[in-house]
């Protein structure tokens, strides 16, 4: 495991699934924690959010590997919240290290069908929030001449969902948001990478909308969920991906092990990327 000791990170979403999951192994590595959560549910995401109660037991967990930890209520949305705890967080610790801008949501909706309000949040939260995160932590690391940002985009930030736009459209801009914060921060010794997950074993994709979308239509169960999941991964016996498995390459990407890393989208997706596809209901007639 890379060493961050004496390292301090900021992890976005950490209250639990990926989130939680990055900022234990990377206190697991050494450094010391500053999670944040919004720990409310919004309107569009058809799914319960993480509660306090989830990012206090992250805290916990934290604690329990000998690392100190903020855990604090924080809306990515919210830009001079984030300013609040970076500052909070420099005061305490004394640094920022690593940022993993990690909170997102995920919905299905066609395109042509969205509200104005479910195009806004999802981009606001997962595209906007992740600018905002990044935004707020980078003085202090041009201060340090030092940084390593990781942010979270998708396989879906490389190809189309059908049924999602408005989520796709998010992790592609995650992409090009990375890309150009590589450029940009790279002069102040600023490294900038994003993790593309495959289908992981969160919350995020545990409902009835995910069932049915896995199915193939109404009617999905989790059993669906689990069976179906093994259609998306290249590699035997992948189908829903554990968070620890992107949480390797998070700390990774974070560790001076990838010093000369930057600009780069990492799949972490079982080998979905390379599968080859084909259109299984072509319209024949029209």
């Amino acid at each position: 495991m890379p060493d961050l000791t004496g390292q301090v990170a900021f992890v976005t979403g950490a209250a639990r699934g990926q989130g939680r999951s990055h900022a234990l192994a990377l206190a697991a590595a050494g450094a010391d924690i500053i999670a944040i959560d919004l720990c409310r549910d919004v309107d569009t995401a058809p799914y319960p959010l993480a509660t306090r109660a989830d990012l206090d037991a992250t805290a916990k967990e934290i604690e329990g590997l000998g690392r100190r930890v903020i855990a604090a209520e924080c809306d990515v949305r919210d830009g001079g919240g984030l300013d609040d705890v970076v500052r909070r967080g420099v005061a305490e610790f004394g640094r920022i290290d690593i940022l993993v801008a990690n909170a997102g949501i995920w919905a299905l909706g066609r395109l042509w069908e969205l509200t104005d309000e479910q195009w806004q949040e999802m981009l606001d939260i997962n595209l906007t929030g992740a600018w905002r995160s990044v935004k707020a932590v980078v003085p202090t690391m041009i201060e340090q001449r030092r940084g390593s940002i990781v942010l979270t985009s998708s396989v879906n930030g490389f190809e189309a969902g059908a049924g999602m736009t408005h989520y796709v459209a998010a992790k592609h801009g995650v992409l090009g948001l990375m890309r150009n914060a590589a450029i940009e921060l790279g002069p102040y010794n600023i490294r900038c990478n994003a993790v593309c997950p495959g289908i992981v074993d969160t919350k995020m994709n545990d409902w009835q909308g995910a069932y049915d979308m896995m199915a193939g239509g109404p009617g999905g169960t989790p059993q669906d969920r689990r069976d179906n999941a093994y259609g998306w991964s290249a590699i035997a016996g992948r189908g829903l991906l554990e968070p620890s498995s992107i949480s390797g390459s998070v700390v990774f990407l974070a560790s001076d092990d990838a010093r000369d890393i930057t600009g780069v989208a990492l799949p972490v997706d079982g080998g979905h990327a390379v599968l080859p596809g084909s259109n299984p209901n072509p319209v024949r007639e029209v």
